[in-house]
């Protein structure tokens, strides 16, 4: 006798994580309830009401303020507001397939959308599902799709949703949407079949279609067990269909001694009774590929010890940890902080259910019936490996500022903690070097101790390096008139340090503004990004001039294109002196009133008429564009404004 058993027999990590859950609630507990059977397996059910886990129809049969375990297969929406008006805690053990069904229905129907659920009526997944939309409709065959098109039951017009169940079969499925899409012109499906269930049915037409016999191991509720066998019998001429392996007659095992055996089981069956059909069959029994059933089957029993690194699936992500089946009985866990030392890690951009992923053992709990796990350290692992490469290479690493301290900055890269010494942060001493953290930042390794764990990292390097490559292209391309965009790195009394990208100019305090200025704080601040242009250079010592006012906004100009000899302006008096007064013509040009022009009668000092700040007409007499000297006159304007009432 030779026998094959399918690789996907049994548990599928939404089972497992149920009855984890269960397990791991009941002890933490001192027992619980379960609304609904935790899974379609009368035996699995009895264990675990052995270990406390207590199974309620309905709500009314559960205690005010009692720990209540959902159901694999999901329940109503309102179901979780009845359970906590209870005071009940609720722990959601909902497969996370089915929940993105239950997401899908809510979203949809409250668009308006009708629901279509193709599945079995009864179920408790569609059931559930159905408690979470209104006005669903479920079909289960495609025959009853096409007779409600018949019927006129499903209008061209309408818009419809239609979803799966998880376990349904897929060529039914597909008969029945390509039915859907004929009839209404506005549907949208969406192929919620588990892939697993693909997986399990797939393979067991493959096996079905090569064995003498095939034996379906699972509860006879099972809606996914349920099909298997009715691929197998499609496909086999004998298929036995057991509960467990006191429902495999002495008869059949006297017979079944000289064929091909299959084996496949539902995703609600444990491992315990697959093994239990497997001894009661044969002690010599061998699978195809060479391993012993028996011990395949005790992996899914198999401990793990502090420091294993193992690969998993993701089976939840809470606020918490993630969740993770390993393929063990025991429930594994990864706390959030265990993921990344990365501030701004997100677990739910990287992963979600379904997805891969690995980790390494850094307890395990046989009383709790739990396994915590780390990924970090196994970035930790693979990110020594990077980090020493760098060092080798000289090449720049990336990472994340995570902590200050008294000596420096501590970074993270590639899961691995760098220290950064303050002198080596590229922070002046008199800045905060709590302005890097949350922030990327690029930097050498300079030191590695592999064996006290010491990193030891420089920001500063990098931008040296960074400087310098500017440095020289600059210079090899700087010509006078050039512009540069350029940030203000120091004040002093006489001008303003500007670099340029690599380089340092000065501007001068005389360059800065057109007005008069008494210290560059007035134009700019450090940290200010200013437009520069080059108005000087010694390449040989290295100085660079720069300018920062523009010829546009030299007031001299704005003057001599708004105002020309002869044109009366309103000016403002700034200062006396003996021989006149000083008047501003617009900011910046200055024009001068000669005592003789102040008045139209002798006076001997301009403040006997004028004051400080005083605003007077006066007219533009002489305009010199060498020396930038203005002559106004009071009188001028005075006579003119009489000259213009006599001529009225």
């Amino acid at each position: 006798m030779s026998v094959e058993v399918a690789k996907t027999a049994g548990f599928c990590f939404g089972v497992r994580r149920a009855v984890d859950m269960a397990e791991h609630e009941a002890a933490r507990h001192a027992g619980i309830y379960a609304y609904g059977e935790i899974i379609h397996n009368t035996h699995e059910i009895r264990r675990l009401a052995a270990k406390g886990v207590r199974t309620a129809q309905e709500i009314s049969d559960i205690p005010d303020g009692a720990s209540v375990l959902v159901r694999a297969h999901g329940v109503p929406a309102g179901c979780y507001d009845a359970l906590r008006a209870k005071g009940c805690k609720v722990l959601d053990a909902t497969c996370p397939f089915v929940a993105k069904i239950h997401r899908i229905v809510a979203e949809e129907s409250k668009g308006g959308r009708k629901i279509v659920i193709f599945g079995s009526r009864n179920h408790p997944e569609v059931v559930g599902i159905q408690g979470w939309c209104e006005g669903s409709t479920v079909f289960e065959t495609p025959e009853e799709v096409q007779q409600a098109a018949d019927a006129g039951a499903l209008p061209a017009d309408t818009p419809v949703s239609v979803v799966a169940q998880t376990t349904i079969n897929r060529k039914l499925w597909e008969k029945s949407i390509e039915i859907l899409k004929k009839q209404c012109t506005n549907c949208k499906i969406f192929d919620t079949i588990c892939n697993a269930t693909d997986e399990r049915q797939a393979e067991a037409r493959l096996l079905a279609g090569k064995s003498d016999t095939m034996i379906v191991i699972g509860d006879k509720k099972s809606s996914n067990t349920k099909r298997l066998y009715e691929i197998s019998k499609s496909l086999c001429h004998e298929v036995l269909y057991i509960e467990d392996a006191a429902e495999l007659p002495q008869a059949d095992r006297e017979q079944l001694s000289q064929r091909h055996i299959g084996i496949t089981a539902g995703a609600s069956t444990p491992a315990w009774i697959i093994k239990e059909v497997s001894n009661m069959m044969s002690e010599e029994t061998k699978i195809e590929n060479g391993e012993d059933f028996a011990a395949m089957l005790e992996e899914s029993f198999k401990t793990l010890n502090t420091g294993d690194k193992v690969t998993g699936t993701v089976i939840q992500i809470t606020a918490t940890d993630v969740q993770v089946d390993l393929g063990v009985k025991h429930a594994a866990y990864i706390p959030l902080g265990e993921l990344s030392d990365d501030p701004a890690y997100k677990v739910e951009e990287q992963y979600k259910p379904g997805d891969e992923i690995e980790a390494v053992v850094v307890r395990v709990n046989d009383g709790e019936g739990t396994i915590t796990l780390s990924k970090k350290r196994v970035d930790q692992l693979k990110g020594w490996e990077t980090i020493e490469t760098a060092k080798e290479e000289h090449t720049v690493v990336e990472g994340t500022i995570i902590e200050e301290n008294r000596g420096g900055v501590v970074a993270t890269a590639f899961g691995v903690r760098v220290f950064i010494p303050a002198s080596q942060t590229g922070i002046p001493k008199d800045q905060p070097m709590a302005q890097l953290l949350k922030t990327k930042q690029s930097f050498y390794i300079t030191e590695i101790n592999r064996q006290r764990k010491r990193v030891v990292g420089s920001i500063r390097a990098v931008q040296q390096e960074a400087r310098k490559a500017a440095a020289e292209k600059i210079w090899e391309t700087i010509e006078v008139g050039q512009e540069f965009k350029g940030v203000v790195k120091s004040l002093t009394s006489y001008g303003a340090f500007v670099d340029i990208g690599g380089v340092d100019g000065m501007i001068h305090i005389s360059e800065l503004s057109w007005g008069r200025i008494k210290h560059p704080s007035e134009v700019v601040a450090i940290g200010d990004e200013v437009n520069v242009y080059v108005i000087g250079l010694d390449k040989e010592n290295k100085k660079i001039s720069l300018g920062y006012k523009r010829a546009e906004d030299n007031p001299w100009n704005i003057f001599k294109a708004n105002y020309a000899v002869d044109d009366v302006a309103t000016v403002k008096i700034l200062k006396f002196m003996p021989f006149g007064a000083f008047a501003e013509i617009i900011p910046g040009v200055d024009g001068l009133i000669h005592i003789s022009q102040i008045a139209d009668h002798r006076i001997a000092k301009p403040d006997e008429v004028l004051t400080i700040g005083q605003e007077v007409e006066a007219m533009i007499i002489d305009i010199n564009d060498e020396k930038k000297k203005v002559s106004l006159s009071i009188r001028a304007a005075m006579n003119g404004a009489d000259d213009d009432a006599d001529e009225d």
